[in-house]
């Protein structure tokens, strides 16, 4: 493949160089970011518009900024491609999102740069008040930047921190990233006009130079800049929210035009005494007209032709758990007047965009704020709807007190979708679910579920309708199905109780979840070996079918719990009633299979799940162990 010419960006190999460029350099090799980051990501997928979209201000804060002395904070982290070309990573680039190549997010350890690791949304001001404080209590940094986008930093956590900060006055600069606005020509104008000023006047001065301005400007352009700012407008007219808050507010300017950027961003750092937010807008894609003229904006892509923007998808042999569950959902809304859906900003992630097309007045997409859609499902709940909220495991962690205090505490109906359980990916560690088993059947009337493959899921897409006796929740993969038959509608299933799949006598492989496909390659495995094994589908976490876990342990030799999440889940529920009810006294050998205890890097996800040792083989290997005179003793019958 064709790389792009890049004389100037070849001469850069930390953001030490472009602070020796000059400005009409600077705004050049944008443009040679740009075409880089574009090429790189064709041959690997991942974050594409996001990062686009910051080209320009990622080259402006690094030729302005010391960093890394300065630390820059890039909230999410997904946009973070350009500043890894910036600094020292760009031969790794075409690694990106690969099993030991670099993160599609920020992180610590993998270079001085990445001062704060992040992937979930509405971290940075908070991360960037903590390096203040250090900084102002003798440790050895310097300014802190948050960058953060208008869709993060309508989290409820974003807004806490602007709050702390402003109260504590120190001296620390956010960027807003706003890429839902377009700068109209008016606020061009305003913006090229300020950016003059800024660079002869003090911070102070700002607001009222720019209010004075826009007084005397005629009603449409003064009606425009009103428009620019009505994100963040507060009550009274010639401030804003963020200026209530403590900040000096600065803005809005264009995100794209180099000689905006540079001369606010040197003079902010030049003058700033207290908290400073600068209102940059910025349009994702940007610069690469495949990205501008799609819908999603190139969010997240595969690899793709850089001439066409042609994505080379390959063709599922089964549908997506996701798409399972949102048709399954619009299925049992469409009987059920009292469903209804909510999420945290994941419309098509989690699949209630299939709702939405249909129904769309019983769907709620209440942004980045998983806090506030659980407690609002409880709500939903209580008044007698039936909410199914969707969140991504990883994410749903996020609202944890609001699962145990709102929700099943009061033991209101909610029920949880639970999609990206498991390892998921390129994604990696951040976003992997690995914990909701675990914490969710802690809790007093919670009923959890796992799906085998996508006809279990649908059943239990039926099952939580059905059910109304408190909370519940079921998980599921990303990624597609394996191909199972699908019935025309799902079955509620029988609370509590799994099936047994196949009946054997000396090994119980039990296994929870997604993993059954491999558990059976285990068993054949075993079955070679002269063994005879039981598979059983647990589906319930919680309550536990005892009567299968019982018959299982009275009748085999062996019981291995199989299950795509961490230690203290399933497998933990299972030891916690066979040790109470004296089954463990009895000479029976039991293994839980779980997630290690340590964080999986990203991989495909059959390198991930060999990485943490929940391979077909591994399960064989666990056996052998436990029986090992009983399996040599079979093999040497067998021969």
């Amino acid at each position: 493949m064709t790389r792009p010419e890049t004389p100037l960006l070849d001469r850069v190999a930390g953001p030490a160089d472009l602070r020796e460029l000059s400005d009409a350099n600077l705004a050049k090799l944008a443009d040679e970011l740009r075409s880089e980051v574009v090429s790189a990501v064709s041959e690997t997928g991942g974050h594409l518009g996001s990062s686009l979209g910051v080209v320009e201000l990622s080259v402006a804060i690094h030729a302005v900024f010391n960093t890394p002395a300065d630390k820059l904070i890039w909230d999410v982290g997904h946009q973070c491609y350009p500043h890894k070309v910036l600094t020292g990573r760009r031969d790794r680039m075409r690694t990106l999102r690969q099993k030991d190549g670099l993160s599609g997010f920020t992180r610590r350890s993998e270079s001085p740069y990445d001062p704060f690791g992040a992937a979930h949304s509405s971290t940075s001001i908070s991360a960037a008040l903590g390096f203040t404080i250090g900084r102002d209590m003798g440790q050895p940094t310097g300014d802190a930047i948050a960058v953060i986008g208008d869709g993060s930093i309508s989290a409820g956590m974003a807004y806490e921190a602007l709050n702390n900060a402003g109260a504590e006055g120190r001296r620390m600069f956010v960027i807003l990233n706003d890429n839902e606005m377009s700068i109209a020509p008016p606020v061009g104008a305003m913006s090229s006009y300020l950016s003059q000023l800024y660079a002869n006047e003090p911070l102070a001065m700002m607001r009222t130079m720019a209010d004075e301005f826009a007084d005397a400007m005629p009603g449409p352009m003064r009606d425009g800049l009103k428009r620019a700012k009505a994100l963040v407008t507060g009550a009274h007219p010639r401030g804003t929210l963020f200026e209530d808050l403590g900040f000096e507010y600065v803005g809005p300017i264009d995100g794209h035009d180099m000689s905006q950027l540079l001369p606010v961003l040197r003079t902010a750092r030049a003058r700033a005494t207290g908290p400073v937010l600068i209102h940059v807008c910025t349009v994702k894609g940007k610069g690469y007209a495949p990205a501008e003229q799609s819908a999603d904006k190139y969010h997240g892509v595969s690899k793709f032709d850089v001439a066409t923007g042609t994505q080379a998808k390959s063709k599922p042999n089964a549908p997506s758990y996701t798409s399972v569950f949102g048709q399954s959902l619009t299925a049992e809304a469409a009987r059920d007047p009292s469903v209804v859906a909510i999420t945290a900003a994941m419309p098509s992630g989690t699949g209630v965009n299939i709702m939405a097309d249909r129904l769309p007045a019983r769907v709620f997409d209440v942004g980045i704020a998983e806090q506030h859609a659980v407690t609002c499902a409880a709500g939903m709940a209580a008044s007698g709807l039936k909410p199914f909220c969707a969140i991504y495991s990883t994410f749903l962690q996020r609202g944890y007190d609001q699962i145990v205090h709102d929700v099943a505490l009061q033991n209101l109906p909610v029920r949880f979708a639970i999609d990206r359980a498991g390892l998921v990916g390129a994604d990696g560690a951040t976003h992997a679910g690995a914990f909701d088993v675990g914490y969710l059947s802690a809790l007093p009337n919670m009923v959890v579920m796992a799906a085998s493959d996508e006809a279990e899921l649908q059943d239990m897409v039926a099952t939580a309708a059905a059910y109304d006796k408190g909370p519940i929740a079921f998980r599921y993969p990303r990624g597609s199905g394996t191909g199972v038959e699908m019935p025309e509608r799902g079955t509620p299933l029988e609370i509590g109780k799994g099936k047994v799949l196949q009946e054997g006598s000396d090994v119980a492989l039990l296994s929870f979840g997604a993993h059954l496909d491999e558990t059976w390659r285990a068993a054949r495995m075993l079955e070679e070996q002269g063994l005879s094994v039981t598979v059983a589908d647990a589906r319930f976490a919680k309550p536990l079918d005892t009567a299968l876990l019982e018959r299982l342990a009275t009748t085999h030799q062996m019981l291995v719990t199989v299950e795509q999440g961490s230690v203290g889940g399933f497998g933990a529920m299972v030891l916690h009633h066979l040790a109470g009810e004296g089954l463990l006294d009895r000479g029976l050998k039991v293994r839980t299979m779980t997630l290690p205890d340590r964080f999986i890097d990203q991989a495909s996800p059959d390198q991930m799940y060999l990485d943490a040792g929940l391979t077909a083989q591994d399960m064989v290997h666990t056996v052998q162990e436990a029986l090992q005179p009983t399996v040599s003793n079979v093999t040497t019958l067998k021969r």
